[in-house]
């Protein structure tokens, strides 16, 4: 204790060193702790680049910048899907607002007097009282709950495909056959309908159509044509193409006729109604040469069976 009150200052000059030595021991452990964590942090960094350079993309170096490329390429993609909507029309129902069993009555049988004269003034022959797939529905004036609205969609959408194969002016029309959207459906004539369903995805509804008719090689490309340009999105899902025979334009019969006074060329190739005879096929002979040119190919007239789909984009959620 003695010593300690002669070397009071010297006990207190080692006291107060010993604690600025813990509290700089402190702040230096402490500092190397948060030194190791920003280091790990940082190897973890620099390991999570080297990874995304080797990649194929990576996201590129100081002469290239493929993250600036890729978005980019985004407004590219966006902007087409933007200019791509041109092309996804949606075909006006008929009637397009108010639709009741008194209007869609009346709109149908307008429509179907309409399309008739736009046959006859395209010269496109049609069978005798076609009612263009509504069979079932010319004669009502009421119709089930909960139809009308596909009806009317149905209405429009094969009013713009007889308009297509009429722009065309092919040479006969023999049905166009949709699915069914009505219990009146089911007292229609068979050959007005196909049994498929439409089609849903994440981005559209696809429904199916079949449209039978006659031309020769020119106007069978002039509908493809149409259909690809039309704003309404028509894919063609397949196409049956075989000569229509001599008897083509000939008056239907009873023999040629389906139920419901569908004729027979709505049929599937290599069937027959009951009853019915095959047509004899007369050998094709050589003519003798007169001089002049030889024919090569000589056109005759096709009998065309197209399945179209019609895309129809789901609204925005």
């Amino acid at each position: 204790m003695g010593w300690i009150k002669r070397n009071l200052f010297i006990v207190i000059g080692g006291v107060v060193t010993l604690a600025l030595l813990g509290a700089g021991g402190f702040y230096i452990y402490k500092d190397w702790t948060r030194n190791s964590d920003a280091a790990d942090k940082l190897n973890e960094i620099y390991g999570t680049l080297k990874n995304l350079q080797q990649q194929q993309p990576s996201p590129g170096n100081e002469k290239v910048d493929n993250t600036k490329i890729a978005k980019d390429q985004e407004q590219q993609v966006r902007a087409w899907i933007a200019s791509s909507r041109n092309y996804f029309q949606s075909i006006p129902a008929i009637p397009a607002d108010n639709v009741s069993s008194e209007t869609y009555a009346g709109a149908l049988r307008r429509t179907i007097d309409v399309l008739q004269h736009e046959a006859d003034d395209a010269g496109v022959m049609l069978p005798p009282k076609y009612d263009f797939s509504f069979s079932a529905q010319r004669t009502l004036v009421k119709f089930a709950d909960g139809s009308l609205s596909p009806l009317a969609e149905q209405l429009g959408e094969v009013k713009a495909i007889a308009d297509t194969v009429f722009s065309a002016r092919v040479n006969a029309l023999d049905g166009i056959q949709r699915v069914r959207v009505s219990p009146d459906d089911a007292a229609g004539s068979p050959g007005d309908y196909i049994d498929e369903r439409p089609v849903t995805n994440d981005l559209a509804v696809i429904t199916p159509y079949v449209v039978t008719f006659r031309c020769f090689t020119p106007e069978l490309s002039h509908v493809i044509g149409a259909f690809a340009t039309s704003s309404n999105t028509f894919l063609i899902k397949s196409i049956n193409v075989q000569p229509a025979g001599s008897s083509a334009f000939a008056a239907p019969t009873d023999a040629g006729m389906q139920p419901g006074g569908m004729p027979g060329a709505l049929l599937p190739p290599g069937m027959m109604q009951p009853g019915m005879m095959p047509a004899p096929t007369a050998p094709v002979q050589p003519t003798a040469g007169k001089g002049g040119l030889q024919t090569i190919l000589k056109e005759q007239v096709l009998r065309v069976s197209l399945e179209v789909g019609l895309v129809k984009l789901l609204p925005k959620s």
